[in-house]
């Protein structure tokens, strides 16, 4: 009788097949393993507004927004409810042959634009990334979210960077340190202060022919991190009206933004950032205009439009007193040169200030209380208006998370 036996040749390469079917067993497992996180948080604001404020903005602290003069938006000390804070987001993660594919869907209900003032779905991130490269709506490079203070007001610090925008990005270095560069989508908005309604500024449209071109760097150590970033963008306008004066034009925006949070001690963290550009007030969390227009004094070509240089700060100290209280305390400005052709009431400097106390009474729970301030500066008429709030707010989080092989 034939014995079954496994000679000496035979047993290493059915060892060898064994792993190798587990090695690829392990791989088929890994690709199919998918992760889903369903999150968000439902807000309550409630607050009192010492003074005036654009209607559609009275749960926020805007300077742009604050009357250009006297009594704009009607009565003082107003009273306020609001729950367009509240969140709702889904991201989900996927192995594949070629790394970790991230999704990120994230709405809020704070309307904006044509929906300014109302409790509506208004759209966060529609993003994703698949090892070094990211599309959709996310945070633009330019921008640093790390420097949003621990606040609960809405809008942010006035001179903060602060964008979401549609992108296509590179991300040769990721981690703590990184490196991220994108193709942004172009936009930008113009002011034509003193020759508003002008008929020959009527057919002037823009025109944005390449995308705008981005770049981030961060360094980042136990101590905190440094970041630098940059911006590049092209605005063009088109006279089309066919008749002399030919008012076409262009101009170059970029900008410059260093960021930071420093570790102090175990319960202190320092945000900061310093900004400097020109016509990338599209960028910003609370800015007018990218271009305004400048007077020539020649009779062929009286006016042309000009990118309106922009200086931003931030600086913020957050606090983490114990496991149960937090605060953070701090000030933001943004200053804008305007161009002689603006009105005389154009926006040129906004102020911001908030101090807080926070308290975690349970997971997933918070409530706080918050004193908030704001500045409006105008350009050349001499007027300034400030408003003060406080702000009580309620919060409850909300997490699960799905796995599925």
């Amino acid at each position: 009788m034939k014995k079954n036996f496994i000679t000496k040749l035979q047993l290493p390469i059915l060892v060898l097949t064994i792993c190798m079917f587990n090695s690829a067993n392990a791989q088929m497992d890994a690709e199919q393993k998918k992760t889903m996180e369903i999150y968000g948080f439902i807000m309550m604001d409630a607050g009192y507004n010492a003074n005036q404020i654009h209607p559609d903005w009275f749960d926020v602290v805007r300077p742009t927004k604050l009357p250009s003069f006297k009594n704009e938006f009607g009565t003082d000390g107003n009273f306020y409810f609001s729950v367009r804070q509240t969140r709702l987001g889904f991201k989900n993660y996927f192995q594949t042959p070629l790394g970790e594919l991230k999704t990120h869907f994230e709405f809020e209900m704070f309307g904006t634009g044509v929906d300014a003032g109302q409790t509506t779905i208004r759209l966060r991130h529609a993003y994703a990334e698949l090892g070094k490269f990211g599309a959709g709506q996310y945070w633009s490079p330019f921008m640093d979210i790390d420097v949003f203070p621990n606040t609960v007001e809405y809008w942010g610090p006035t001179g903060m960077a602060f964008f979401r925008n549609v992108q296509v990005r590179y991300m040769p270095i990721q981690g703590d340190s990184r490196l991220t560069i994108a193709l942004e989508r172009p936009g930008a908005s113009a002011d034509q202060g003193i020759y508003s309604g002008r008929i020959e500024l009527q057919g002037v449209k823009p025109r944005f022919p390449y995308p705008d071109l981005s770049a981030e760097y961060r360094h980042a150590g136990k101590w905190g991190y440094v970041e630098l970033a940059g911006i590049v963008r092209r605005m063009e306008w088109e006279d089309q009206n066919g008749v002399a004066p030919d008012l076409s034009g262009d101009a170059t925006g970029w900008g410059l933004n260093l960021s930071t949070n420093i570790k102090i001690g175990k319960k202190c963290t320092f945000r900061g950032s310093a900004l400097y550009g020109e016509g990338v007030e599209n960028y910003m969390n609370d800015a007018p205009v990218d271009v305004g227009i400048k007077q020539t004094g020649v009779p062929s070509l009286p006016i042309e439009g000009v990118a309106l240089p922009v200086t931003g700060l931030v600086g913020f100290l957050d606090i983490n007193w114990n496991e149960k209280f937090s605060s953070s305390v701090g000030y933001s400005s943004i200053d804008i040169d305007n161009s002689d052709g603006q009105s005389a009431s154009a926006f040129k400097k906004g102020q911001y200030a908030i101090a807080n106390l926070m308290y975690y009474p349970v997971k997933n729970a918070m409530m706080g209380i918050e004193f908030q301030w704001g500045d409006r500066e105008n350009f050349s008429d001499g007027w300034s208006t400030s408003i003060s709030k406080v702000q009580f707010t309620f919060k409850y989080n909300f997490s699960q998370t799905f796995y599925k092989q």
